[in-house]
């Protein structure tokens, strides 16, 4: 089992997408079409569950919006900053502004749990569990008496 990236923004095709996302100097670059960055994900699966950690430092737990619908997993983020800087006369001399997001889908195999998923953020990485089903787990082995 695994958990299946999926990209919000289908109109294009892979190959264009890719094309756009191609870093020409020799390799790949974690920037969309529009240049806003996206956020490195590790996906590790162990026995019990999936842990997805996502790398967004400067951030903090409030920044973020995790959603869980029809076992698509959304994890997204908006931060809106300004910074306006005026004479002592009052007059406006510049203003700076920054806004960037980004946003991560997932699709979850059925095999995940999704009332005990559980997500916290520390030192920059915001680490989201996906605890699976019981059924799911490795179940130890056993012997199987012959009659």
């Amino acid at each position: 089992m695994s958990l299946i990236k999926r990209n919000e923004a289908n109109w294009l095709p892979s190959v264009f997408d890719d094309m756009f996302k191609t870093d020409w100097l020799g390799g790949t670059t974690n920037v969309n079409s529009i240049g806003t960055s996206i956020p490195a994900v590790n996906i590790m699966e162990s026995d019990d569950n999936f842990m997805v950690s996502v790398a967004a430092p400067g951030k903090t737990r409030e920044d973020f919006t995790i959603e869980l619908d029809n076992d698509i997993l959304t994890i997204s983020s908006e931060e809106k900053k300004e910074n306006e800087i005026t004479e002592k006369n009052g007059r406006f001399t510049r203003k700076e502004f920054n806004y960037t997001n980004f946003k991560r889908a997932f699709s979850l195999p059925e095999t995940i749990d999704s009332e005990k998923i559980s997500a916290a953020y520390n030192s920059g990485v915001l680490e989201i569990m996906l605890p699976k089903k019981e059924e799911a787990k490795v179940q130890p082995k056993r012997m199987i008496e012959i009659s």
